[in-house]
């Protein structure tokens, strides 16, 4: 079960650490906790904390000068002013017990990016079911090459800095927005980003009603002098509008009115080419991506138009797209396999991305299309089942290997098994197979696959433990 946030506020939050120094992360290697430990050292805070393992990320954070602990001990936080820690983390956590039983404030991920970027000028906040890290990734691109210098905080490593986040200035502040346990609601954005809502996360939103209403909710606090920006292919984004407590723009691939809108698509080995054309002054600027996927048109619309009216020029902006070297695992490329098959990792998990990541795949891919997929979370499993196996039933790809289940947070109290989604899948005429390990899965793949082929290696858990194991194993 899943911690509460909590919601103290920028007010609450700085009412607790006036006075205070002394800030210990539960769970600081997190890809979002880590910059948060990152940017509180810098403005002063004498920041330590705690994580199940080293990485590179915890190596980052020694290096400078930030205590990491591997063992949970409640002597790491008896000196604390605060403790700030992740809702994925369990109650048990010795630290988190300690300092709660003793009266040490607790403060969530969430409630502590609130605070934090209130010091900073435009405030972006991308969300929406999917796209949130390429997007945010683009606008990391965008402002960096329109030369403001910003700060990042995103959901994924980015391949322009290496690393989750990009800590420059604070005038321009780009982050990445989830919705999951309403965390974004904690956010203080000046310029809400919305790509899309649809139904998931299905163990805490009970309908896409409530969704819609949380991301109103979140639109809305950019306040009346702020901005949302929406897309406008989207039925559920449209239907947020009216009620937004702000100023609104619109982008689309496909409707002639919306303030931002592509035209002129092409696509030449999964790449797009493309036109922005903006409303205001029929001013057209060229786009060229350099990551593979048409879907991508859309997320680059969205930062293009966010950047632009927060006052980013559009020259900028579509040199930045056109320069945006893309995240990990959003089909990135790992390793060539010695029999000559290419080897791709990606992260969708949500029927709808695995739909747009094997069209980009086909697109790319020339010969056999094998898929290694792990489903993540039984409920988004059980819930969306039909959508699951369309998207794998109706692709190009040519065979699916499924892995277990990753549980993340959960038990199977649904009954529902990767043997079942495999079997849905060859109802409908696709080669599907459950595998027992990423080890069997690495080796049927790369078995099974030679020159021109893919080895698509896609899922949100730890499946991308098999295409590290084919490129170590298995590649050239």
């Amino acid at each position: 079960m899943a911690l509460p946030n909590t919601h103290f506020g920028p007010d609450g939050i700085q009412s607790i650490l006036t006075g205070k120094n002394r800030i210990f992360f539960a769970g600081i290697g997190g890809v979002s906790m880590n910059s948060l430990a990152v940017l509180a050292s810098l403005r002063g805070f004498a920041v330590s904390g705690y994580d199940r393992t080293p990485s590179p990320i915890t190596a980052r954070l020694e290096k400078m000068g930030i205590p990491v602990y591997y063992e949970s001990d409640p002597e790491h936080v008896k000196d604390a002013d605060a403790l700030v820690y992740t809702v994925a983390m369990p109650e048990t956590n010795p630290e988190y017990a300690w300092a709660k039983e003793h009266g040490i404030p607790l403060i969530s991920r969430a409630d502590f990016l609130g605070w934090l970027m209130t010091g900073c000028g435009v405030r972006i906040g991308v969300s929406g079911t999917h796209g949130k890290s390429s997007t945010t990734g683009m606008l990391c691109r965008i402002l960096t090459e329109a030369g403001v210098d910003p700060t990042v905080l995103n959901g994924a490593p980015m391949l322009e800095t290496g690393a989750v986040d990009r800590i420059g200035k604070e005038d321009f502040f780009a982050f990445e927005a989830c919705e999951y346990m309403d965390s974004f609601l904690d956010f203080r954005p000046t310029v809400a980003v919305i790509l899309n809502i649809e139904l998931d996360h299905v163990d805490y939103f009970p309908s896409i009603e409530r969704i819609r209403e949380s991301f109103t909710k979140f639109a809305s606090l950019t306040g009346p002098s702020g901005l949302a920006v929406l897309n406008a292919d989207d039925e559920n984004c449209m239907l947020v509008r009216p009620d937004l407590a702000c100023r609104s723009v619109t982008f689309s691939r496909k409707k002639a009115d919306a303030d931002y809108r592509a035209e002129n698509e092409k696509t030449e080995g999964g790449f797009s080419s493309f036109d922005i054309v903006r409303a205001s002054d029929g001013s057209r600027y060229g786009v060229e991506l350099k990551i593979p996927g048409s879907h991508h048109v859309s997320n680059a619309l969205a930062a293009f138009a966010a950047s632009v009216e927060s006052g980013v020029s559009p020259e900028a902006a579509a040199a930045g797209l056109s320069s945006y070297p893309g995240i990990s695992r959003r089909m990135e490329r790992i390793s060539v396999t010695k029999a000559g098959a290419v080897v791709y990792s990606d992260y969708a998990h949500h029927p709808t991305e695995i739909a747009a990541t094997l069209r980009a795949a086909r697109d790319v891919c020339s010969g056999r299309l094998t898929v290694v997929f792990q489903p993540h979370t039984y409920s988004r499993t059980a819930e969306l089942f039909d959508g699951f196996v369309s998207s794998f039933a109706e692709s190009g790809a040519d065979d699916f290997l499924f892995c277990d289940i990753y549980a993340a947070r959960e038990t199977n109290t649904y009954g529902v098994t990767s043997e079942d989604l495999a079997a849905a899948v060859r109802e409908k005429g696709k080669p599907a197979r459950r595998v027992p390990s990423f080890e069997e899965a690495a080796r049927i793949a790369a078995e099974e696959t030679g020159e021109g082929d893919m080895i698509l290696v896609m899922g949100a858990g730890d499946v991308e433990k098999t295409a590290s194991i084919l490129r170590d194993c298995y590649s050239r």
